[in-house]
């Protein structure tokens, strides 16, 4: 749950190169850690480090402690205290702060504190969209893996068909294969060689220790082992148990390296693919923006504002600028002047779009259409709600499951380990009077088939495309955390007023003594709730003028505080309120109403004049479209649904028969709410709260899971696990289905990354597995993670 640090801390963003593997992520954690005070996160799959540090650490000895790891560390964003409350009017505040004195590195400090996703929005992301396609072009990589295939397909070919064999066609071999292993192998090799330097070793060192034996075995052969024997022969098989195999693995060497290479070409597509959906969040935001320049400040009194066109970055709060038909809203802010339709749907998921007009809230990247609006900047940069949902979704990106974690622990040690079962499996070939060559083979499919990098890749992938697939639905997943969470969740509460229900009032029947028109009777009672801003003074204003009614100017107003109003219309005193409070103003309530009053499930607001109540409208809050439906598929996921309010009995009653929702905890304060959860936890259940106002907040931060619905209040979403910025009951069942999809994800990638080692190690000290083929299979491995993970964006 979100908790408020209060130790004087820093949190940076460091993009970290060189890791291949899970050992090299424990390596990075262990590595920071060290450091007192310091706590770091590093994700493979993002190649990204979150690290918190005290005041008296410098991000110097953050970079040093990295490379002394064997990688390179390039920090992203420095973010002040990593808790500070929320400013008003913040939904789903991110938090953040001003960033101390960094002058140890050269950061650009004169620009808003991003933190990660929401910093590279406007700076380092967009560049890299732009130069993406350059990059994928010309990346070195690709170049390798060309080259290395040209070479290594005819090196395969004539040691598998004996046809292609001629004299001294291993000598072509070796011209082939030497460039692919040495130069096309060089990025497992260098890793290899830093990562021992600093005592490390890695899937790398697996990699280029089998290749590299495979490849001087080859060597010896060919210059000490059978020196002047032309013509040498070599029987290709796919294991080596029962057969003599080749005195030559010159085909390994170089297929192992191809393939790797092809495996982490393939790694790499499926992750820029996997990270799409962040990427295309942070594309939404504007690079320009038309700002208006009061006359004074370009010459010229009395003139005009001037359209200026800047860059984003130089839009400040309260600056106005213009958006036309089919730009995009460069800032948070309120519309100051003209009337459009936005399209929402990439917050909401809405198809229709919302008509806006002078004073109406409109939000970074969304789209204008059929008209011009000038806008009054609020929030700009970091601070869009655009930007704070990048952030959260990234910081969800940069977290571990408690099966990752173990995950890592075993990776740690793994390597040494298998090295170990290498040289072992060779001793007992060799002591078994097996040919020596065997024994080389075996070892070489150990090392190579081990790689554990798809235990590294497991919950990252997964995590990577759940969030980005759920920033697309309007879900947003604080971390892996509440992934483990949505597990044994089997009991939701949820909140009445603007969860289920729409929380705006509106009238609903009118009922009126003989010889009173029910137009009559909304016609002084809109006069008098006009001036009004009470919620139910407005539905009733707008029922009114709904159903045409022309509403006069009242009189000698008068407020009665948490009873009603009372002025003179038309020369007629008149009151509106609750039935006691004209009852005490002398009017007689008659029985007909009494009896309307007592049974209606709505509020009753009493109307009166002339000493007597003439009419009683029903004021109440409608349910919102879909609330059956969410609670009917909350009901198939095995939650059974709580209605938990702090409306009246009667209002509460009526909208949980409507939905279906058996148990109801009506007229609840926020303490009482958080009882409800308390003892239901106590009682062993696992309980998700749903909320959206301040008096929802401790429920939700006292429940296993927290749900924020969108539009509620700051309070709520900092409280909560899950993030909804669609405003609609759907959102709910639809963020706990992509949640649990998601840790369902992890699990299996998990399972399928131990078993594969578990099944594999085995088979290939057994002798059932020649290295290319292990290094093809360890190559699938990372592969089927990726590919396992993508299946998330249908979710």
């Amino acid at each position: 749950m979100t908790t408020l640090e209060t130790t004087p801390v820093r949190t940076i963003d460091l993009d970290i190169e060189g890791m291949t593997c899970a050992s090299c992520v424990g390596r990075v954690e262990q590595r920071l850690g060290r450091l007192d005070g310091v706590e770091a996160a590093v994700n493979l799959a993002t190649e990204r480090a979150r690290v918190t540090f005290p005041q008296s650490t410098s991000i110097d000895a953050l970079v040093e402690a990295v490379k002394q790891a064997g990688y390179t560390a390039t920090p992203v964003a420095v973010v002040g205290p990593p808790v500070r409350p929320a400013e008003p009017g913040h939904a789903l505040d991110g938090v953040s702060g001003e960033p101390s004195d960094d002058r140890d590195l050269d950061l650009d400090l004169n620009r808003p504190a991003f933190s990660g996703a929401a910093e590279s929005s406007v700076r380092s992301d967009q560049a890299e969209l732009e130069a993406g396609t350059r990059r994928e072009a010309s990346d070195p990589l690709m170049t390798r893996l060309v080259v290395s295939t040209v070479l290594t397909v005819p090196v395969v070919v004539i040691a598998m068909i004996p046809a292609f064999q001629f004299t001294y066609w291993q000598w072509l071999s070796l011209t082939l294969a030497a460039p692919v292993v040495v130069w096309g192998g060089w990025p497992f090799h260098r890793a290899a060689w830093q990562n021992l330097r600093h005592g490390a070793l890695t899937m790398d060192t697996l990699v280029s220790l089998g290749t590299l034996t495979a490849f001087a075995w080859s060597l010896w052969a060919l210059f000490l082992g059978h020196a002047g024997m032309p013509g040498m022969t070599h029987e290709w098989s796919f294991g080596v148990r029962g057969t003599p195999g080749g005195d030559i693995y010159l085909e390994v060497a170089a297929g192992v390296i191809t393939i790797l290479l092809l495996g982490r070409v393939l790694e790499a597509k499926s992750k820029r693919r996997a990270g799409r959906s962040l990427r295309t969040l942070l594309e939404l935001a504007p690079r320009e923006v038309s700002v208006l320049r009061e006359a004074n400040a370009v010459g010229g009194a009395g003139a005009a504002p001037t359209e200026v066109r800047v860059a984003i970055g130089a839009l400040r709060p309260g600056d106005r600028f213009v958006v036309r038909p089919g730009e995009r809203i460069a800032a948070d802010g309120v519309v100051a002047d003209g009337e459009a339709s936005v399209d929402e749907s990439m917050l909401t998921g809405e198809p229709a779009p919302v008509d806006v007009a002078a004073g109406t809230a409109v939000t970074a990247a969304t789209i204008v259409h059929g008209g011009s609006i000038v806008v009054t900047a609020a929030r700009v940069g970091a601070d869009t709600r655009l930007a704070q949902i990048a952030r959260l979704v990234e910081d969800a990106q940069l977290g571990k499951s408690k099966a990752q974690r173990l995950a890592d622990r075993i990776s740690a040690v793994f390597v040494p380990i298998v090295i170990a079962i290498a040289v072992g499996t060779a001793i007992v070939w060799i002591a078994t009077g097996s040919p020596v060559e065997q024994a080389v083979t075996a070892a070489v499919a150990v090392l190579v088939i081990a790689c554990p990098c798809a235990l590294g890749l497991a919950t990252p992938m997964a995590i990577l495309v759940g969030t980005g697939r759920g920033a697309e639905r309007g879900i947003l997943i604080t971390g892996p955390e509440t992934l483990d969470r949505t597990a044994g969740i089997d009991t939701i509460l949820l909140d009445k007023t603007g969860t289920l229900t729409t929380g705006r009032m509106r009238l609903g029947e009118v009922t009126t003594t003989d010889g009173t028109e029910p137009a009559a009777a909304l016609r002084i009672a809109a006069a008098l709730e006009q001036r009004s801003e009470h919620p139910i003074a407005r539905a009733v204003v707008d029922g009114a003028a709904e159903r045409g009614v022309v509403v006069p100017e009242a009189q000698e107003f008068r407020a009665h505080a948490g009873l009603g109003v009372s002025a003179s219309v038309d020369g007629v005193r008149a009151a509106v309120g609750r039935p006691a409070f004209l009852e005490g103003l002398g009017m007689t309530l008659p029985a007909v109403l009494a009896e309307r009053a007592a049974a209606s499930d709505a509020t009753a607001v009493a109307v009166g004049w002339d000493g007597e109540v003439r009419a009683l409208l029903e004021v109440g809050d409608s349910i919102r479209p879909g609330a059956r439906e969410a609670v009917d598929r909350l009901r198939a996921q095995g939650l059974e649904p709580i209605l938990l309010t702090g409306d009246a009995r009667r209002p509460a009653e009526r909208v949980a028969a409507e939905l279906g929702i058996e148990r109801v905890h009506a007229e609840v304060s926020p303490e009482g709410k958080l009882a409800a959860v308390t003892e239901l936890q106590a009682a062993g259940r696992k309980t998700a709260m749903v909320g959206d106002g301040v008096n929802d907040a401790a429920a939700l931060a006292a429940a296993d899971l927290g749900i924020a619905m969108g539009g509620g209040t700051d309070a709520a979403a900092s409280a909560s696990d899950l993030a909804l910025t669609r405003d609609e009951p759907a959102a709910i069942p639809d963020a706990i289905s992509l949640a649990r999809a998601t840790l369902g994800t992890i699990r299996g990638n998990l399972f399928w990354a131990f078993a594969y080692n578990v099944a594999a190690i085995p088979l290939a000290a057994a002798g059932f597995l020649n290295p290319m083929i292990a290094g093809a299979a360890m190559a699938f491995s990372s592969i089927f993670v990726v590919l396992n993970s993508l299946r998330l964006r249908r979710a």
